[in-house]
């Protein structure tokens, strides 16, 4: 009988959220709830196992992990692509690799859940009300006739771009490729690099991490915000200078910032984003909805069935 491994599930729902007996007769299947927490650990506790199913990127697979583990056959990432697996390294190993569906858009709620945290501080008040204190202290922000700035207009970038619409505000975009035309298209208003920083009451990261994207916003960037402007990531931190931005939060150079993505995840207990009082976090809850899961582990469970036939399903090429 062949050993699965499935990793990360925080919230201990893989084996309820799916149909497993298609695979019961064939494979054993043993489930980790928490994170590694080093590299070392992962391939000390995955020796053995034929099947891999990883949660986005939450432990990696790079090219030393994957020699590491001499029995593993069969990886596999939730979602069509994924950056921390070493896909080449997998197939020089002979190592199929392959993805699973997704549905909704759970991410562009959480753009718009931390935008309503730092405007209108209902997880702050509601906290006060339940710690017993008697009525309101804050006061909010309407996000109506506030400027959004979108970085990078994909399709999720439009989807927050159409709700921020919704709430009543001005949407304006950028990106290395986006020409005036395509954010014509899309329903917003084009705006040079310089001038959507300048000029945005909310920046929100809609870019895919790549190289070319590594470090694409800047302490410059940064600088040209608006004092009682906000950063909202629920992209990928790399994407940011961290450095550049934990300064202008201590020094409050910016109002604030809704971070759902950190360098090094889980966050450390003592990073001083925890410590500030002008940043709202979350922790990578992007993908995390009901719905995106109830499409994630049933396709687990089609990949390793079809791979047992013979025939894989959603592989994933180099």
């Amino acid at each position: 009988m062949l050993k699965a491994a499935i990793l990360d599930d925080y919230q201990g729902v893989a084996l309820k959220l799916a149909d497993w007996s298609a695979i019961a007769k064939d494979v054993e299947v043993k489930v980790f709830d928490k994170p590694f927490a080093s590299q070392a650990e992962a391939v000390h506790a995955l020796q053995g196992f034929d099947i891999i199913a990883g949660m986005r990127e939450r432990t990696p697979f790079p090219r030393a992990v994957l020699e590491a583990l001499p029995d593993l056959k069969l990886l596999i990432t939730t979602g069509a692509k994924n950056n921390s697996f070493d896909v080449k390294a997998a197939a020089e190993r002979g190592i199929t690799v392959c993805g699973t569906g997704a549905v909704g858009n759970p991410t562009a709620g959480i753009v718009f859940g931390l935008m309503l945290e730092l405007t209108r501080h209902l997880g702050f008040e509601n906290a006060r009300m339940k710690a017993g204190e008697p009525w309101q202290t804050t006061i909010g922000l309407d996000l109506e006739g506030l400027t959004l700035g979108i970085v990078g207009l994909g399709k999720l970038g439009q989807r927050v771009a159409n709700i921020g619409k919704a709430f009543g505000m001005k949407v304006i975009a950028w990106s290395q490729n986006l020409t005036a035309e395509k954010a014509k298209e899309a329903g917003v208003d084009y705006a040079s690099r310089e001038d959507l920083f300048a000029q945005s009451d909310f920046v929100s990261i809609h870019y895919q991490l790549s190289d070319r994207s590594r470090g694409l916003i800047t302490a410059a960037d940064l600088g040209r915000m608006k004092k009682s402007a906000y950063l909202i990531n629920t992209a990928r931190a790399p994407i940011v200078d961290q450095a550049a931005l934990l300064k202008a939060l201590q020094d409050k150079k910016i109002a604030g910032a809704g971070l759902d993505v950190f360098e090094v995840e889980p966050l450390p207990f003592d990073h001083p984003y925890r410590k500030l009082d002008n940043v709202v976090l979350t922790p990578h809850l992007g993908y995390v909805s009901e719905q995106n899961y109830r499409k994630y582990f049933p396709d687990i469970v089609e990949d390793i069935r079809a791979f047992l036939d013979g025939k894989p399903v959603r592989v994933i090429v180099p």
